[in-house]
């Protein structure tokens, strides 16, 4: 390998999010932290050199992207998802979850039901309740370590609340699925019916475990296409969150107009102007970084499973398909969340993500992040381990 992901850089003391504000949240300031979806990795060299070279220049003005920037972005999709993006679908924002916010505001009105699919990503409940929408939830079924969609449920959630606006989460976190076409065309033709446009965060799309391939929504059907708000970034895949840069594709005019308006009225224009640069040097530079970084992700991953089925088998791991993110089933030790966060934050001295975080569906679990040197997951299972044996 030609990049060292065993590597442990120090993150304290550098406003880290995940590292730097644990007292602030209520955490021991020891706490080990695996709960934020960002990396212990440095992005990609050549990311990195393409930053220094623009803060070398030392003029932070107003900046915008030109065509390559673009024509790097569709190189990346097309060659990696057969997806063959236009330049006017793209509207660039400073993040996923503020392309959701401006979605709710700009495709419903107060009142109106939004569905989302939980256990699910917390935002997706929060923007929609903190835009007075109508929660409405089709929970996901959880079946013997897998998840699948309960697709009359799903149509009948759109009929009873009259939902206007789905939240489709591909790949999904927490739980690790890749939906499959099939999976998706069912989805989008009850949408359709309905007359649903749907929102696909695909922000962790270029995490694949062997023997799984992302499927682009909106690359299905052109009827899909039609109906959808898809949102990518490279935060995820490169470790660029800070940088405060995603890329929104919709297809059809009507919508995309709709949503630029939104946009404008939130006061919202220009893009960060190293996230451009960092994102353009990602998706032009970055494949080669990103292809070891999913050997070692896989090789952690293989770690976790066998240390779980040597040391820990009441803890049960769902077999994640997608993405840096695994979910822990926790239900057999049955503990009250109360003394789950006993066990986890107390004996166990971790910060993760509890399961009820995604919705009640999610007690009993814990989502962990994985992108981080072995060490350091090594050193988290043996605590965990260590607690658990405890009680």
């Amino acid at each position: 390998m030609n990049y060292n992901f065993d590597t442990i850089v120090e993150r304290r003391n550098t406003n880290s999010l995940k590292y730097d504000f644990a007292v602030e949240r209520g955490k021991p300031s020891d706490i080990l932290p695996l709960w934020v979806a960002d990396m212990d990795f440095q992005a990609p060299s050549e990311v990195l050199e393409a930053l220094q070279k623009a803060v070398s220049h030392g003029i932070f003005g107003y900046s915008d992207a030109k065509a390559e920037y673009f024509d790097v972005i569709h190189a990346w999709f097309y060659r990696n998802f057969n997806w063959d993006i236009k330049s006017e679908w793209m509207i660039k924002t400073p993040g996923i979850v503020y392309a959701i916010a401006q979605a709710v505001r700009a495709f419903t009105n107060e009142g109106d039901g939004v569905l989302i699919q939980q256990p699910v990503y917390y935002p997706f409940r929060g923007m929609i309740l903190a835009n007075n929408r109508k929660l409405v939830v089709n929970s996901l079924t959880y079946t013997d370590g897998n998840y699948s969609i309960n697709y009359e449920d799903f149509e009948q959630q759109i009929i009873t609340h009259k939902v206007k606006l789905f939240i489709l989460c591909n790949p999904h976190n927490p739980v690790g699925r890749v939906w499959n076409v099939d999976e998706l065309t069912r989805i989008g033709e009850i949408c359709l019916k309905y007359n649903v446009i749907i929102l696909s965060d695909e922000i962790h799309c270029d995490f694949n475990y062997p023997g799984y391939q992302h499927t682009v929504f909106a690359n299905i059907r052109e009827d899909f296409a039609q109906i959808t708000i898809t949102c990518t970034a490279p935060s995820k895949t490169f470790n660029l969150a800070g940088l405060q840069i995603s890329n929104i594709f919709i297809k059809n005019e009507v919508l995309r107009e709709k949503f630029i308006n939104e946009m404008g009225r939130s006061g919202y224009s220009q893009p960060n102007s190293l996230g451009l640069v960092a994102c353009q040097a990602a998706y032009q530079y970055g494949e080669p970084w990103l292809k070891e970084l999913r050997a070692y992700l896989l090789q952690n991953l293989n770690f976790v499973r066998d240390f779980l089925r040597e040391k820990l088998p009441m803890v049960t791991l769902i077999e994640p398909q997608g993405t840096y993110l695994i979910w822990l089933d926790f239900s057999a030790l049955n503990l009250t969340p109360g003394e789950m966060k006993n066990l986890i934050v107390d004996k166990a001295n971790l910060w993760l993500d509890a399961g009820q975080m995604f919705g009640k569906e999610g007690t009993g679990f814990e989502r962990i992040n994985i992108a981080c040197p072995r060490e350091i997951l090594k050193k988290a299972l043996e605590q965990l381990e260590t607690a658990v044996k405890s009680i």
